[in-house]
């Protein structure tokens, strides 16, 4: 009995020994893996094949997403739109016979008898045509920041679910590397039981534990599907074609001044220019409904050719210029509603404009929040926490080879560390999905 019980103890120190956390695995992200020596039959992964680079999806993004698209034809429109609206009505053509008698040969009986063909032409009171055109200009220009919130958006949204993709990924992996783990575990505490010197509490706990590595293992493999789905839905895909395998998660600091962010969207978010736009645009609308109290003018000139009297005489053709103007007296029904319409869709882009840039400011508070706690939770797992959680794993894993500490403890231990390591994991997330946010909110530009 003894003797088995030494082989037990044994084998228990050789496999606990495997263990170890090795701080050089710290890879170039500064994404820290833990690792153990186990049969490679155990250890092996689900490959997880080549990397794929967020600037190509980017690029991919730009070329195929039909959102972006649809922006960019009607960026199109608009500018089309600019010298219609500058240009003159059609002239008109008219022909025709004045003061014909009712009679035969009706063109050589009475004087005022001719052929008369004439031309006409509409022109607006002057600064209608150039106020059209700048109407129509600050459209343009409002539809061509609308095409460039399109991007940043898309972009943004491809962003957000390449981390989110990267993360569910590595916590995988880190989930997987762990059940091996605790499945060692649970055979430890099995074959301790098996010979009288574990309790039934432990092999339970190790097998509760697995379980609920198995129960995460399904839970992140219902997530990666939905990221991936996003991922499809951003770079204009209608099918997936190749596995998308973000880099591994790492963090690249840059530094955060709320006030150097505030003022950068001010002068670039399209969104906040759009609206500055628009405001500009129905100020000009204000001012073109007030020039239709001013009337245009038709300009019209014709030409009238006579025939020889029935006795020869000749008779010449005439020529004729008027013009008329439109009498704008309906102002009351007609004009001022529409100077109040104007009036009342300037000071909405006004008030949009403020309500949005109020928004811009707070969203880039919570954001800037957001990866300064997270900058600073992963300083705190990669140098204090993590280090101080791995010494712990070792310290119970040698007083457990001398039976000094319980299974319990060191498998507590154990489960500490895995989940400091997914809190790592995911305040890189964290911090990247903040910065890609910080970028949208500011207008950076990625084209």
């Amino acid at each position: 009995m003894k003797r088995a019980h030494m082989v037990v103890i044994t084998l228990a120190a050789i496999v606990m020994t495997s263990f170890v956390y090795a701080d050089g695995d710290a890879n170039k992200s500064g994404s820290t893996v833990f690792t153990h020596s186990i049969p490679q039959k155990l250890a092996t992964v689900s490959p997880v094949g080549n990397t794929t680079l967020l600037p190509g999806l980017i690029r991919e993004a730009l070329e195929n997403n039909p959102e972006i698209q649809a922006a960019h034809q009607e960026r199109t429109a608009a500018q089309q739109r600019i010298a219609p609206a500058e240009a003159l009505d059609d002239p008109m053509l008219e022909a025709g016979v004045i003061n014909a008698p009712l009679a035969s040969s009706p063109f050589n009986r009475e004087d005022m008898t001719m052929k008369m063909i004439g031309l006409s032409q509409r022109l607006p009171f002057p600064g209608k045509r150039g106020l059209r055109k700048e109407v129509a200009s600050k459209d343009a220009q409002a539809i061509e920041y609308g095409y460039q919130e399109t991007v940043n958006r898309v972009i943004h949204d491809l962003k957000t679910a390449y981390f989110d993709l990267g993360l569910t990924r590595e916590i995988f992996q880190l989930v997987e590397k762990n059940r091996q783990t605790l499945e060692y575990f649970l055979r430890i505490a099995e074959e301790r039981y098996q010979v009288g010197q574990g309790s039934q509490a432990d092999v339970l706990k190790a097998q509760t534990q697995l379980s609920r590595m198995l129960d995460r293992l399904l839970e992140l493999e219902r997530e990666q599907p939905v990221f991936e789905a996003e991922l499809m839905r951003a770079l204009g895909r209608s099918t997936q074609t190749e596995v998308l395998v973000p880099v591994i998660l790492h963090i690249q600091e840059t530094p955060l001044s709320m006030e150097m962010l505030q003022q950068e969207a001010m002068l670039q978010r399209p969104q906040l220019l759009a609206l500055q736009s628009l405001i500009a645009r129905n100020e000009k609308s204000v001012d073109l409904a007030r020039r239709a109290s001013y009337p245009d003018f038709d300009v019209r000139i014709s030409y009238g050719q006579r025939d020889n009297m029935l006795d020869g005489t000749r008779r010449d053709d005439m020529v004729s210029m008027t013009v008329a103007v439109n009498l704008p007296v309906w102002r009351g029904s007609k004009i001022e509603p529409r100077i109040l319409e104007s009036q009342a869709l300037r000071d909405q882009a006004a008030s949009l404009y403020q309500a949005q840039r109020n928004e811009v400011t707070a969203r880039l508070r919570q954001q800037i929040a957001v990866a300064e706690q997270s900058l600073k939770s992963i300083k705190l797992y990669q140098t204090t926490i993590l280090p101080q959680a791995r010494l712990t794993v070792e310290s119970a894993l040698a007083t457990y080879q001398v039976g000094r500490v319980d299974f319990l403890t060191l498998l507590d231990n154990q489960m500490t560390v895995f989940d400091f390591e997914t809190n790592r994991i995911t305040a890189i997330a964290n911090y990247n999905k903040a910065l890609a946010e910080i970028d949208w909110l500011v207008g950076k530009h990625v084209h």
